[in-house]
C-alpha cells in the first residue's frame, strides 16, 4: 500500500513529541511559544482562502439563510462554481487528501460490497464528479450469509475520509430526459464529507444513487412466488381451471361432450382467485418490504458516516489544512534545529519519515517540499548551495525565528 502524506497526529502532539527532540527545558518553554505563533500566522493566512470560499459558494449554497442585494446572472454563477472548485481542491491538497481517480472509482464499483445492497448511479446527471480520500487502511470483516450458517472473511480497503464534489447538469438536461431532480438542484453544487467508507462502498455517497435488488435475492423472492404460487394454482383452483379448461375446449370445437359449471363451481373459482390474488399481493408486498429494508439500511449506514454537508465541509477543511501545514513546518523546523550543519531536502525528508517509523511505528510519506517552502516563505530557515549542487537548509535560532514571527503579527495589524 503506497505511503499516505497525512500525518496521523493531532496538532498539539506534534508539538509535544518536537518539542521531547529538544535538549533543555528553556529550549523547550521557547520552542512551544515560537509553535503559537507559528500556528496564528499560518490560521491569519487562510483566513482569506475561507472568505473566498464562502463568497464563492454563496450563489448556489442549499442551506443559505441569507438574502443577496442583487440577482446573480449565470455567467457570475458560472465564475463563482469555477473559483470554488479551483479553491477547494487547493484545500483538499493542502489538508492531504489524494484524488480518487476514475479507475479507483470503477474498480470500486465492480468490488464485491461490504454493505449488502446493489444501488445503481445515474453518472449522466453529473457535470462534474470528483472523490477525495484521506487515511487509507486494509480491514476485514466477517460476511455472514443463508442464515448465519455460512462465514466468510472479506478483506477490503477502508478510508478514514472522503471528500466528495459534485455539480450536476443544469435543468436543460433533465427537461430533455423528462426527468424530476430529487432532492437537489440543476447546475447546483454540493460537498460532503464522510468517514470510514469502505471503497467497495463508494457508490452509496452518491445523491442520486438507487437502490436495487441483488441478484440473490431476487431468486429467493422468485423462487418463494414460484412455489407459492403453485401450491395455491394447485389446492384452491385446480378443479376450477380443469372444469374451464373443459368448457373452453366445448365451446371451441376441441370437445363433443357437454360440460356443465354449477353456481357452486363459481363460487368456489371466485374463492380461489381471491387466494390467488391475495397471494401475489402478499408476494408484492414482500419485495416492496424487502426493499424499503434495504433503503433504511442504506439511511441508517450513511447517517453514522457522514461529517459534514456543503458550506460545513470547508470549514472543517479548512481547519484539517492548517493543521497539517502546522505540523509539516513545525517537524521540518525541529529537525532542520538539531542539525548543526544544515541539511538537503532529501536528507530532511529521509529523517524524519525514519523518526515516524522507528519511534512511532508509522509509515508516511513525508511532504518535504511543502514543509520547506513555508519555511522559507517565512524566513525561518536560511538556504544555500553546499553538498555537491544540492540546497541545504539550516534553521535560524528558535529567539532568532520569534523575534520574525512577532515582527509579522506585528505588521499584519499595523495601520498607517
Amino acid at each position: 500500500m503506497q505511503s499516505a502524506r497525512f500525518i496521523p497526529f493531532r496538532k498539539q502532539d506534534i508539538v509535544d513529541m518536537c518539542s521531547e527532540e529538544l535538549n533543555n527545558s528553556t529550549q523547550q518553554t521557547s520552542f512551544k511559544q515560537f509553535c503559537d505563533l507559528l500556528a496564528s500566522l499560518i490560521h491569519y493566512d487562510y483566513h482569506a482562502t475561507l472568505e473566498s470560499l464562502k463568497n464563492n459558494y454563496a450563489p448556489f449554497d442549499p442551506n443559505s439563510d441569507t438574502r443577496s442585494l442583487a440577482p446573480v446572472s449565470a455567467d457570475q454563477k458560472a465564475q463563482c462554481q469555477h473559483e470554488f472548485a479551483k479553491d477547494f481542491a487547493k484545500v483538499l491538497n493542502a489538508a492531504n487528501f489524494e484524488v480518487i481517480t476514475n479507475e479507483d472509482l470503477q474498480d470500486a464499483l465492480n468490488e464485491e460490497s461490504l454493505f449488502k445492497v446493489r444501488l445503481e448511479v445515474e453518472f449522466d446527471d453529473f457535470e462534474e464528479v470528483v472523490f477525495y480520500r484521506r487515511g487509507e487502511s486494509q480491514l476485514t470483516e466477517t460476511i455472514t450469509s443463508f442464515w448465519g450458517l455460512r462465514k466468510k472473511p472479506l478483506h477490503f480497503t477502508n478510508y478514514d475520509r472522503v471528500a466528495v464534489f459534485i455539480r450536476f447538469k443544469d435543468s436543460a438536461y433533465f427537461k430533455a430526459k423528462n426527468k424530476t431532480p430529487l432532492g437537489f438542484e440543476p447546475s447546483s453544487t454540493i460537498v460532503k464529507l464522510f468517514q470510514n467508507v469502505p471503497k467497495a462502498d463508494l457508490e452509496m455517497l452518491f445523491p442520486n444513487s438507487e437502490v436495487r435488488m441483488r441478484p440473490i435475492d431476487k431468486v429467493i423472492i422468485g423462487s418463494s412466488a414460484l412455489v407459492g404460487g403453485a401450491v395455491v394454482l394447485i389446492t384452491k383452483l385446480g378443479a376450477s381451471i380443469v372444469l374451464l379448461l373443459a368448457l373452453f375446449a366445448f365451446w371451441g370445437g376441441f370437445r363433443s361432450e357437454a360440460v356443465e359449471m354449477t353456481q357452486q363451481h363459481f363460487i368456489t373459482f371466485a374463492i380461489g382467485m381471491g387466494v390467488f390474488g391475495s397471494f401475489i399481493f402478499k408476494e408484492w408486498s414482500k419485495f416492496k418490504n424487502r426493499k424499503i429494508k434495504f433503503m433504511k439500511a442504506l439511511s441508517d449506514n450513511l447517517y453514522f458516516k457522514n461529517l459534514d454537508n456543503n458550506a460545513g465541509v470547508f470549514h472543517t477543511l479548512i481547519d484539517a489544512a492548517e493543521e497539517e501545514d502546522i505540523k509539516e513546518a513545525l517537524l521540518a523546523y525541529t529537525f532542520l534545529l538539531k542539525s548543526e550543519s544544515g541539511l538537503s531536502a532529501q536528507m530532511l525528508d529521509e529523517q524524519i519519515e525514519h523518526w515516524f517509523k522507528s519511534k512511532y511505528q508509522c509509515v508516511l510519506d513525508f511532504e518535504i517540499s511543502d514543509a520547506l517552502e513555508k519555511l522559507v516563505r517565512m524566513r525561518l530557515v536560511t538556504c544555500s548551495n553546499e553538498i555537491e549542487g544540492n540546497e541545504v537548509y539550516s534553521a535560524l535560532s528558535l529567539e532568532h525565528a520569534k523575534t520574525i514571527l512577532d515582527e509579522r503579527w506585528d505588521n499584519l495589524f499595523q495601520y498607517n
